[in-house]
């Protein structure tokens, strides 16, 4: 049950990152990088929270409980 967990976040956190770069490739994300000099806020928050799921999916596959 804890693999389908940690695959679940794994999966979930790399669409995240998937679906952050595109926010951030997009015509009004490199409008908007081109005045303020920062991808902006969504495509931030999908970054963010996509890395910490894929950081505790691995987390949870490599840490075995005994």
């Amino acid at each position: 049950m804890n693999n389908v967990i940690a695959l679940a976040c794994l999966v979930g956190g790399v669409l995240l990152l998937y679906w952050g770069h595109n926010m951030a490739s997009s015509v009004g994300g490199e409008l908007q990088n081109a005045f303020t000099g920062s991808p902006g806020d969504k495509p931030m928050m999908a970054y963010i929270a996509g890395g910490v799921l894929v950081a505790a999916g691995v987390f949870q596959l490599v840490w075995k409980r005994k």
